[in-house]
C-alpha cells in the first residue's frame, strides 16, 4: 500500500472514509478483498505469499492499514512481513494503542501503520517516535510518516476534504477514484528525496503507478457510516494499469457502539 487518504470523524455522515492505492510487484500473489475463511469477521485482501494484508476492516469495527517507509533501495528482508501488522490487529482484540506499543519494530522492514476504529485511530512507524493518536480531520499517508506533504498526499487530502459535506456515496466514490487514478508525475521541484534516483522518484510520485513489473495493484474506497453500515469498493489492476476486475460489498458492523480505544 503506497497511498492512504482518510477522513477521521470529519465527515458529517461517515466517521471513517478511506481511499487507498496498493502498489506492489505484480509477481507477488494476492487475493481480492473478501471475508476470510479462517477469520470470518475480517474483510480484506490477502497477501498469498505471507498471509497478511495491506488494509482491512472487521465486523467489530477494527480498521488497519500499512505502507512501507521508503529510505533508499530495499535492503535484506526482515524476519516478519509488514502485512502481519494489519492482519494481527484485525484478528486480535487488543486496544490499538496497546497493540502498537507492543510491536517490536526491529522485526519488520520500515513501515507506517494506522490502526483503531471509528472512535480512536493511532499511527505508529518504526521510523517515527512512538504511538501517536490521530487527530480528527483529513489525513494522508504515503511511503513516509503521517501527513508528510508529498504532492500526492496534499492533493489527495484536498480531494477528500472536498467531499466532506456529501451524503452521496457514489459521488464520493467517483471523486476519490478519480484522484486515485491520477498518473501525472509531480513536478521536479516537488519530488521527495528518499534515497533513490530521481527518475524512480518521478515514476513513483503520482497516486497511480504504471509499470510492467511493479505498480498500482488495487484502488480501494471504504466508507463507514455513523449507523454502522460499511461499504467497500475495490478495483484491481495488472501490469501497465490494465483493469483486472472489481467488487463492491456492503455489510453492517456487528455492534456499531463498540469501540477499541486506549
Amino acid at each position: 500500500m503506497c497511498l492512504i487518504l482518510f477522513s477521521f470523524r470529519a465527515h458529517r455522515h461517515f466517521p471513517l472514509v478511506v481511499a487507498a492505492n496498493r502498489d506492489e510487484h505484480f509477481s507477488r500473489p494476492a487475493a481480492a478483498a473478501t471475508f476470510w475463511d479462517d477469520h470470518p469477521a475480517v474483510y480484506a485482501g490477502r497477501d498469498l505469499e505471507q498471509g497478511g494484508t495491506w488494509m482491512g476492516i472487521n465486523t467489530n469495527g477494527r480498521f488497519a492499514a500499512v505502507t512501507n517507509y521508503r529510505q533508499g533501495r530495499p535492503g535484506a528482508a526482515a524476519p516478519r512481513s509488514r502485512g502481519a501488522l494489519v492482519g494481527n490487529f484485525l484478528t486480535g482484540d487488543s486496544a490499538a494503542s496497546a497493540y502498537m506499543a507492543g510491536i517490536d519494530g526491529s522485526q519488520y522492514n520500515p513501515y507506517s501503520l494506522i490502526a483503531g476504529d471509528i472512535e480512536a485511530l493511532y499511527f505508529h512507524s518504526n521510523r517515527g517516535s512512538g504511538v501517536v493518536p490521530v487527530a480528527t480531520g483529513v489525513h494522508g499517508l504515503s511511503n513516509h510518516l503521517l501527513d508528510t506533504p508529498w504532492p500526492k498526499v496534499t492533493a489527495g487530502i484536498a480531494a477528500l476534504a472536498a467531499t466532506r459535506n456529501s451524503d452521496d456515496p457514489d459521488a464520493i466514490g467517483n471523486a476519490l477514484f478519480a484522484l486515485l487514478s491520477e498518473q501525472t508525475p509531480a513536478r521536479e521541484a516537488q519530488l521527495p528525496d528518499t534515497g533513490i534516483d530521481r527518475q524512480r522518484e518521478r515514476e513513483l510520485s503520482p497516486p497511480f503507478i504504471l509499470g510492467d513489473l511493479y505498480g498500482t495493484r488495487t484502488s480501494t474506497l471504504l466508507l463507514v457510516h455513523a449507523s454502522g453500515d460499511v461499504f467497500v469498493h475495490e478495483k484491481r489492476y495488472g501490469p501497465g494499469g490494465r483493469p483486472q476486475g472489481e467488487d463492491a460489498r456492503a455489510f453492517r458492523l456487528e455492534n456499531a457502539a463498540r469501540t477499541v480505544t486506549s
